[in-house]
């Protein structure tokens, strides 16, 4: 049963600390589990998960950078705990959901659809939640990943162990709860994946759940970054068919993780293959499916300075780049339209040092 938490704030004892979205591993070093050995005797808390952790960070309702409403809570889909945040116009949201100026039926059709972002590894860019504000048409959300590391997908590194079960929760968050608390156009659908959450999307959601999304009638745009996986389900006929009716782009830097220099483009080829094997000639699927890995920063340093204004900056660049305009970055004239085809062996001029090492 899917069921929506209370809404009202929970008891924040302390802020998440900030952590970057590299792939990780778990194991020494390598994971979140925290123990703060503190006390007389050489006793000590009990290890904290960061799963644990971002539960003392507030839920509730607040501003977004625009001015549209942000709704933070909780759902339980298939048994696992999916908090979310949903940026729109208040009179957008359902008068359930607790938002002052709520107007919508349960279940109402809205004219704006949605572009879900899944986070990286720990969790950043979802208390970031760089796609909140209303861009063309879409509204923001984001979903934190319902695993004791913050990982889409769990398991570590590029095995991630639980990615069946999290991708049908988030597609079954998208379809049953989402209409509980805001009207949207279920036909426009998009996504955006940062690091991990991208190997949830390439790996799971899309080859699992895409003919949810993308079917005739519907319209839906994913944006890949900083990750890529090779399908690592089977790829249903339905599946591979809405696959030739999305716009996908891969985006990545000169100094990507080492990990995932040949990730990605294995991840490129194999969505390359699947357009084609539903007709697409070479034009067509570049028009469809594009690629870049131009600027010169490290591991999700889409602005050549920092991950969290690297990541910022493709949530701004969104609209540009997958709903038909330039294919210019945001405030730049770097331009990163360039088609898979012949395209798809992505040349690195060196590797991230920060957390590359995967313990």
């Amino acid at each position: 049963m899917l069921t929506i938490r209370s809404l009202s704030l929970l008891l924040a004892f302390g802020a998440l600390a900030a952590v970057e979205a590299v792939p990780q591993n778990r194991g020494n070093g390598g994971g979140r589990n925290r123990n703060k050995g503190q006390g007389n005797g050489g006793g000590g808390q009990q290890a904290t998960t960061a799963f644990q952790q971002a539960q003392q960070v507030p839920q509730g309702v607040s501003t977004a950078t625009d001015g549209s409403t942000i709704l933070d809570t909780t759902a339980n889909v298939n048994g696992l705990p999916l908090r979310f945040k949903v940026s729109a116009p208040a009179d957008q949201f359902t008068a359930d959901s607790g938002v002052d100026g709520a107007t919508q039926d349960a279940g109402a059709a809205g004219d704006l659809g949605l572009n879900v972002l899944l986070h990286g590894d720990g969790g950043q860019s979802f208390f970031d939640f760089p796609n909140q504000a209303v861009q063309a048409g879409l509204a923001g959300v984001a979903v934190l990943a319902p695993d004791p590391n913050l990982f889409w997908g769990g398991g570590s590194g590029l095995d991630r162990t639980d990615g069946v079960a999290h991708a049908q929760a988030v597609a079954d968050l998208i379809a049953d709860v989402m209409p509980q608390v805001l009207a949207f156009n279920s036909s426009k659908v998009s996504f955006t994946g940062v690091s991990g959450g991208s190997l949830l999307l390439s790996g799971f959601l899309m080859p699992g759940h895409m003919d949810q999304f993308a079917s005739a009638g519907q319209e839906s745009q994913v944006l890949l970054n900083c990750g890529g996986l090779e399908p690592q389900v089977a790829v249903s006929d339905a599946a591979a068919a809405a696959l030739a009716n999305t716009r996908v782009h891969f985006q990545s830097t000169q100094q990507e993780l080492a990990l995932l220099q040949p990730a990605i483009p294995a991840a490129i080829q194999a969505y390359e293959q699947i357009a084609a094997s539903q007709g697409l000639d070479a034009n067509a699927i570049g028009a469809l499916q594009t690629v870049d890995n131009s600027p010169n920063g490290g591991h999700c340093e889409f602005d050549e300075k920092d991950f969290v204004s690297g990541v910022q900056l493709m949530a701004d660049s969104f609209s540009s780049i997958l709903q038909g305009g330039d294919g210019t970055l945001d405030g730049t004239n770097v331009d990163v339209l360039n088609p898979v085809v012949g395209n798809e062996d992505l040349a690195f001029s060196g590797a991230s040092r920060k957390r590359d090492a995967i313990a």
